[in-house]
């Protein structure tokens, strides 16, 4: 992977991602953050309803846009992280990481998250 790539995914924070919308068929592109945490990329949100997490539940497959210290499109793959103990252990490092003043327990309840493949192009 070029070295430039693995730089933003080690320190950029905000990206754009592009899912197929899962009633329309359409690309919907949005802007969000995510996080590296541990060698491993996740995506997640504030608790409630996300459509872009109903999307990649539908629709595993995503554009993983770089915009901040590089430019690029990396075809990825979404893997819901479901399990309560696998979630509680990365969102408390994500909320840690953010600012530590968030709930955790509602978080492990109620937001969407996804670990993040990217996938050879």
């Amino acid at each position: 992977m070029d070295p430039q790539i693995q730089q933003a995914l080690a320190q950029d924070r905000v990206i754009d991602i592009t899912t197929m919308g899962r009633k329309s068929g359409q690309p919907r592109r949005i802007e969000i953050w995510f996080h590296h945490i541990n060698g491993q990329l996740y995506i997640t949100g504030l608790p409630g309803h996300r459509d872009w997490y109903a999307n990649l539940v539908a629709q595993p497959e995503f554009t993983f846009h770089l915009k901040q210290s590089v430019q690029a499109d990396l075809a990825a793959r979404a893997t819901p992280i479901t399990e309560e103990s696998q979630r509680r252990e990365i969102l408390a490092l994500i909320i840690r990481h953010l600012d530590g003043q968030h709930d955790l327990e509602q978080w492990i309840a109620h937001s969407p998250l996804v670990a993040v493949q990217l996938l050879e192009s």
